[in-house]
């Protein structure tokens, strides 16, 4: 293949897989993701960059105290997020919260650290990767849909503790983890439709019982 045609084709290729996304993604009534409530870590990540900002005379005195007093009396994701969207770049940010789908056409592409999965995430993978890592992440909700549409690629996600996930494909259901001792514990149910395409989940290790 021409490599001049390849950027090409993923563009095309991202573009398409966002558009049947957005056609195929349900109205909810929750929370959206900039309405979440901010937890003391993620003020403390935000206080990290602000301060770095300060040190290097990014921001100036006066716009480093109103930024912190806007920090401590921040209640939601989206509040604190603009305090540091002029400050680095969006895949740089202490958290991520546009929920986009995610699209690896011919490359690899990954979502990790702290960001918020949203209810229903689309993925594609065409004669690509995509890796989501969610031990760090926020979970939307506790039941999780990802819709894959896996061409020759591959879809690998990493889960904390506590987090079930299961495959779902045409009738069968199939278990990607342990079972899970408590019958509510958040669940990620992946809905695939590929070709040759494959599904990896990475938990921790089992934790030894102490005698």
């Amino acid at each position: 293949m021409n490599e001049r045609w390849l950027p090409r084709i993923q563009e095309v290729g991202e573009r398409l897989a966002e558009e049947f996304a957005l056609a195929r993604r349900p109205a909810t009534d929750g929370p959206q993701p900039h309405e979440l409530r901010a937890s003391d870590a993620d003020r403390d990540r935000v206080a990290e960059v602000l301060n770095e900002a300060a040190a290097d005379g990014r921001l100036a005195m006066d716009e480093f105290e109103e930024r912190l007093t806007a920090l401590y009396s921040a209640r939601t994701l989206g509040e604190l997020a603009r305090l540091t969207a002029d400050l680095l770049p969006a895949d740089e940010q202490p958290f991520r919260l546009d929920g986009r789908p995610v699209s690896a056409i011919f490359r690899k592409e990954q979502r990790e650290g702290r960001w918020v999965v949203p209810a229903e995430l689309p993925v594609t993978a065409m004669f690509g990767t995509t890796k989501l890592d969610l031990r760090d992440a926020i979970m939307q909700n506790r039941r999780v849909v990802i819709n894959a549409t896996l061409m020759f690629g591959g879809l690998e996600i990493h889960v904390p503790e506590g987090v079930e996930v299961i495959r779902v494909s045409k009738d069968k259901t199939v278990r990607l983890t342990r079972p899970q001792d408590d019958p509510d514990c958040p669940v990620i149910e992946v809905r695939t439709s590929n070709f040759l395409g494959e599904v990896k989940v990475k938990e921790p290790p089992k934790r030894k019982r102490r005698r």
